[in-house]
């Protein structure tokens, strides 16, 4: 579980729920909930959880994936425009 800011047990979440609530909104935390130790859930601000579906969308797409690799690798071979020559 290293890719949340907190892990609290399900009491501690039930007992602050309306606190969390607004430190994830305003710090964009995610926050990993415990039952007797184990893993039972994650809590994330919505923008945090739109980014996610919206990811998913983007590797479930071969037509996109295939676009940004062909992308980078035209950045990679020095196939680039400045901004001056797009606009």
């Amino acid at each position: 579980m290293e890719h949340f800011d907190e892990i609290l047990p399900v009491t501690e979440v039930k007992r602050d729920l309306l606190n969390l609530l607004k430190r994830m909104e305003e710090e964009g935390m995610a926050i990993a909930i415990t039952r007797q130790g184990r893993s039972a859930g994650v809590m994330l601000p919505m923008s945090r959880y739109e980014s996610l579906l919206e990811t998913i969308e983007i590797l479930s797409d071969q037509e996109t994936l295939e676009s940004l690799r062909q992308s980078r690798k035209d950045f990679a071979e020095g196939r680039v425009l400045e901004h001056e020559e797009v606009w």
